[in-house]
């Protein structure tokens, strides 16, 4: 009898062992977390590698007050190179990506299904995680093809960026506010390092690029070639800035570029960070909190000329659609939101 009870004891304590070593390894298991963001020439790529960076904290990892890592435990988050802000979030919508960058109009249009977004379902479950930093709309022209406002572009080669980016949407509103259609041009749908490429061969005269400065493609056209960032402003800007709330006044500073001597007049939007409502709320509320320590401070300062330009004081500034619960629930905790 004893030894059966032993016998059964023992077979207790292993199961117990057994049970206790599986909720530990459930415990450690990694969680992945995508960050859809734009091609590799742009804004979009670095800087959501740089956040992805921040906000991971694989199983194992030392601790954070240790010099280890500081984001959200058990996370393992990457940075995609995706088609820009319409894809995105189309792939939160499908449930193909966690999480990506958009600008704050084409949130705005496909949350509440108008603007370009009139013609589809809304994407009722859109939600925010921050507002990041403004993006600047450039109108990169070649020097020697005489374009210095907008209206020039008639007529001319002009690449609106790919379909599927929020970059098209913009030159498109822009190419009206300016009295133009696509028909008034020679229109093609580039990325930007592809159009960039065409330039340098004399085979496009424009193209549009929405996203912070300095761009990657466009510096590297300037320290290779003569060309001029051309103003957004006039007529056309107040037309913009007047219909739509999610554009604002905006300059690029002299210097930006190679070549640029003087300040550049332009409009921007807010790039944002959104997921969806069906994320886990702590999840998002850990994710949201690696964003804003002083680890991922130090991490934007150093990794990105935009870097500088993220911070928690703006995270809420341009919002249109709700934040996500853990979100909010962050931005409440820091006395961020009343």
């Amino acid at each position: 009898m004893q030894g059966s009870k032993r016998t059964f004891l023992k077979a207790a304590g292993i199961a117990a062992a057994l049970a206790l070593g599986a909720g530990t390894a459930m415990a450690q298991a990694p969680q992945f977390f995508r960050i859809a963001t734009g091609g590799t020439s742009g804004t979009y790529f670095p800087i959501g590698g740089l956040i992805a960076n921040a906000i991971s904290n694989p199983p194992g990892s030392r601790p954070c007050e240790e010099g280890g890592a500081c984001g959200a435990p058990g996370l393992i988050a990457t940075a995609m190179s995706a088609n820009g802000s319409v894809a995105n979030v189309n792939g939160i919508a499908g449930g193909t990506i966690e999480s990506g960058f958009s600008q704050s109009d084409v949130a705005y249009w496909a949350h509440t299904g108008t603007g370009i977004w009139e013609d589809q379902e809304p994407v009722e479950k859109l939600r925010a995680i921050a507002n990041l930093y403004p993006e600047s709309i450039h109108l990169v022209a070649s020097a020697d093809a005489g374009i210095e406002g907008i209206g020039d572009l008639a007529g001319k080669r002009v690449s609106l960026d790919e379909p599927g980016s929020g970059t098209l949407v913009d030159a498109r509103i822009i190419l009206e506010a300016a009295g133009l259609t696509e028909d008034d041009i020679e229109a093609e749908y580039l990325k930007p390092s592809q159009a960039a490429d065409r330039m340098r061969d004399g085979a496009m005269d424009a193209f549009f690029f929405v996203g912070g400065f300095p761009a990657g493609a466009i510096a590297e056209l300037a320290s290779q070639d003569d060309i001029v960032i051309v103003p957004i402003d006039g007529d056309a800007a107040a037309g913009i800035l007047g219909e739509y709330e999610f554009f604002a006044e905006d300059l690029i500073p002299a210097g930006t570029y190679e070549g640029q001597d003087a300040d550049v007049t332009t409009i921007s939007v807010g790039a944002q960070w959104v997921t969806s409502a069906d994320q886990p709320e702590e999840l998002v509320y850990e994710i949201t909190k690696a964003l804003w320590n002083d680890n991922t401070r130090k991490l934007l300062d150093g990794g990105h000329a935009k870097g500088a330009s993220i911070t928690a004081e703006t995270a809420l500034d341009g919002i249109g659609i709700p934040l996500h619960p853990g979100a909010e629930r962050f931005y409440r905790e820091a006395g961020l939101l009343e």
